[in-house]
């Protein structure tokens, strides 16, 4: 008799509930600053994970974001391990041969060279995620991606170009 997918949707799928709804109606409004347009669709993804998948679907994320290559995307693994492990300040963290050494006894089978991480921490810096202190082998801590909650979201905008 109506449409269904008129109204906010929630699709409940396997392990995640998917929630579809318009743009510029009510409060949910994206709006185009030079146009003034409010037209689109959010799509919104809710997932429930133990921690470990948290925090690989959290690496795997900022990689898409940022653009990370594997050597990116190991060395913001290593920052996570050291900001729960052995953070100095809660803004700073060290990044050395010796943190690197004890990450790797943590976990047995990864393979990681220091100067792999080294590049790595050069894209985390150009990705505004870390920055250096003024001691060497320290770095700021970007609060905005890494922090100690449970949740967070991705969102990605794709808009066409006319």
């Amino acid at each position: 008799e109506t449409n269904p997918f008129l109204e906010l949707m929630t699709i409940p799928m396997k392990g995640k509930r998917i929630q579809v709804s318009r743009l510029g109606r009510d409060d949910n409004v994206l709006v185009n600053q030079n146009t003034g347009e409010k037209f689109g669709t959010h799509v919104t993804t809710f997932k429930r994970v133990d921690s470990e998948q948290f925090v690989k679907l959290f690496t795997a994320n900022i990689g898409l974001t940022f653009d990370l290559s594997s050597a990116g995307i190991k060395a913001f693994n290593v920052l996570l391990w050291a900001v729960q492990k052995q953070a100095f300040a809660k803004d700073q963290v060290l990044l050395d041969s010796r943190a690197l050494d004890d990450f790797l006894k943590s976990y047995d089978s990864l393979k990681l060279s220091y100067a792999t991480l080294k590049r790595g921490i050069n894209e985390l810096e150009k990705a505004q995620i870390i920055a250096k202190t003024m001691r060497k082998g320290f770095y700021f801590i970007n609060p905005n991606f890494v922090f100690n909650g449970d949740r967070i979201a991705f969102t990605t905008l794709i808009e066409r170009d006319c």
